[in-house]
């Protein structure tokens, strides 16, 4: 079983930063893989990014790849996302997820709350 709660949303302007985190709870948070969607109102939830358990692999959606950067802290049981360069298309609920490199919702095993980002014009 594992836990997973997000922090760090808010609202910034357009080409402003955000880092999301989102803490995992359990002994088995290691073994997994974790990706990061979002969903934006009125719209399908959508992937993001994925790393790997071991952190070695990581893979974006194109409309992220140069901007944003998913990293994990083990020992912290920690997944980030780094945004950068942020545009209002960006503005969605942010969601962590743990399970397999897919960017198929339906396959993930854990999800979070949701945090949500706003970003302005």
């Amino acid at each position: 079983q594992v836990q997973l709660v997000e922090s760090g949303g808010g609202l910034v302007q357009a080409g402003g930063s955000l880092r999301l985190s989102c803490a995992a709870s359990g002994r088995t948070f290691s073994s997994y893989g974790m990706g990061w969607f979002r969903q934006a109102p009125g719209k399908e939830r959508e992937f993001v990014a994925h790393i790997s358990w071991s952190g070695g692999s990581v893979y974006y959606a194109d409309s992220v790849k140069g901007r944003f950067t998913i990293s994990r802290d083990t020992p912290k049981n920690t997944v980030y996302l780094q945004m950068n360069s942020l545009k209002p298309e960006d503005t969605a609920v942010y969601y962590c997820a743990a399970g397999p490199r897919t960017v198929v919702s339906a396959r993930y095993e854990y999800w979070g709350q949701g945090t949500q980002v706003t970003v302005s014009s």
